[in-house]
């Protein structure tokens, strides 16, 4: 490391400094982020484990069609609206 220059180490990835640019793809992250909610919440709350699977995916579409309707709902709110009572 130390045949390293400072130029060199700078130029490393940070992960809290330096978040990756995902905005435009931020829908593609709801799906993993739901079925892995669904796993760990599912794991600790159904009683019969040969219920697990069925549960985790019936929870993971709930939880996805929860985030797309809270969308819908902001988009109606934010273009339709708000606008409408200026």
């Amino acid at each position: 490391m130390a045949d390293l220059s400072l130029g060199m180490l700078t130029l490393a990835y940070r992960p809290f400094l330096d978040p990756l640019d995902l905005h435009d793809v931020w829908f593609w992250l709801l799906v993993p982020l739901a079925v892995l909610i669904a796993v760990a919440y599912k794991a600790v709350r159904v009683p019969d484990m040969g219920q697990y699977w069925k549960q985790t995916a019936l929870f993971s579409g709930q939880i996805i069609l929860g985030v797309v309707g809270l969308f819908i709902a902001a988009i109606i709110v934010l273009n339709y609206v708000l606008p409408a009572w200026t």
